[in-house]
């Protein structure tokens, strides 16, 4: 189905049917993987944060370096982190060397959730990208890394 079709709108200016078209992929990918994080009880910026503490291995990351790498910016990242640490999925402290830098950790519960999730998002987001060959979802990559910059 073309977009035109999705949104039951024809004769688009090529720029607006191109933004219209990545918003509405966008939406259409973040709600599959919003589903396969339900059962998890975890939303999609909590399993962002999960991943950066998880790709620091080991290494404490600060609030800013989290926000920093996360997927969507407008995300309030010590909100999320606070979320997190009440589920005991990851760990903040004091930096003893300079107290006024607190320190985030993924602790073990958070390790073995992501863990459990790895194989659900990793089958997720083969049905997102299912219908691109190998080479096709490399170009298209690379024009999405052309059009931000």
């Amino acid at each position: 189905m073309t977009i035109e079709e999705s949104i039951q709108s024809q004769n688009l200016p090529l720029s607006r049917k191109l933004t219209i078209n990545l918003l509405y992929t966008a939406n259409w990918a973040t709600e599959i993987l919003t589903e396969t994080l339900k059962p998890y009880e975890l939303s999609l910026q909590q399993f962002n944060v999960l991943r950066i503490l998880r790709g620091q291995k080991g290494i404490p990351a600060n609030l800013s370096t989290i926000n920093d790498r996360m997927v969507s910016k407008m995300s309030n990242t010590t909100r999320l982190v606070d979320k997190l640490i009440k589920k005991n999925l990851v760990h903040r402290a004091q930096c003893p060397s300079n107290r006024r830098k607190i320190e985030i950790t993924i602790t073990p519960d958070g390790l073995s959730l992501l863990k459990s999730i790895d194989s659900a998002v990793d089958g997720a987001e083969d049905k997102i990208t299912q219908q691109l060959s190998e080479n096709e979802r490399e170009q298209l990559n690379t024009m999405l890394n052309t059009l931000r910059h």
